[in-house]
């Protein structure tokens, strides 16, 4: 289980939410932590210390307002870190290349393939031979309904009809490198993580899978670090220091090396 790092720009600033209350109307939502740094501090921060595999996620949809100043955010910490980080939030085929020339390693996409409540693979398709497939994260975020999961888009608004299970990530992996998951319900409340969620991670083995959401002690690191049979990487948003929580990042950011401290 490797750390891996995270910078949420929303409304132009750093900001650690609480992920289901984000609301395209009015720009809006619930805010756990926001930062006096901008987005390259971290960039740099993350560069110095040789962690890769990190993410920017961009929260404002392109119609908002805000979306030019989160950009610029993120193409600061593209610049601070090039080939370090990759980057996600509203990724289409028209402007992922752009984000690849930025810096970023890979383009994180969920939106634009599942849309319309489906898995749309003619648009997977094309975009993964347009950039690259090694260039490509997956973003199958989900919520739970009933027994199940299910993904979510639109910034986590939106569900679709797509469960989110180990079957889906089979049909879906021959076109990307990795998988970014946010467990959404608990997503921003360091309230533990979802346990069956990183149950069923754990048996999926055909490329790399971070994990994020409910992080909050290191209680929540071993419980993940076990059920997932120490094959999920994951990813500490507002419990870590770095956004105003408890958990130092100076104690997690060798996880999955041969520096790794013990939980």
């Amino acid at each position: 289980m490797k750390f891996r790092p995270c910078i949420d720009i929303h409304n132009g600033k750093v900001k650690q939410i609480v992920g289901g209350s984000l609301k395209d109307e009015g720009d809006q939502a619930d805010e756990n932590f926001v930062s006096a740094q901008d987005a390259a501090w971290y960039a740099r921060l993350y560069s110095k210390d040789h962690i890769q595999g990190g993410h920017i996620i961009l929260l404002n949809p392109e119609s908002s307002e805000y979306y030019k100043a989160d950009c610029e955010q993120a193409l600061k910490a593209l610049a601070a870190y090039p080939g370090g980080l990759q980057i996600g939030g509203g990724i289409h085929s028209g402007n992922a290349r752009a984000f690849l020339d930025a810096g970023a390693s890979h383009v994180i996409v969920t939106s634009y393939v599942f849309k319309d409540g489906h898995i749309h693979f003619d648009r997977l398709k094309a975009l993964s031979e347009q950039i690259g497939k090694e260039h490509l994260v997956l973003d199958v975020s989900c919520r739970k309904k009933g027994n199940d999961y299910y993904i979510v888009t639109d910034r986590w608004q939106k569900f679709t009809s797509e469960k989110m299970d180990l079957e889906t990530l089979d049909r879906l992996v021959p076109y990307c490198d990795e998988f970014l998951i946010h467990a959404v319900d608990v997503e921003g409340k360091a309230s533990g993580i979802e346990k069956d969620l990183a149950a069923m991670l754990g048996d999926f083995t055909k490329c790399p899978v971070t994990y994020a959401g409910g992080v909050g002690s290191f209680e929540d690191l071993r419980l993940l670090k076990e059920l997932g049979k120490d094959r999920i990487n994951v990813t500490i948003g507002s419990a870590l220091d770095l956004f105003g929580g408890p958990i130092p990042y100076e104690r997690v950011k060798n996880l999955g090396t041969n520096q790794e401290g013990a939980l």
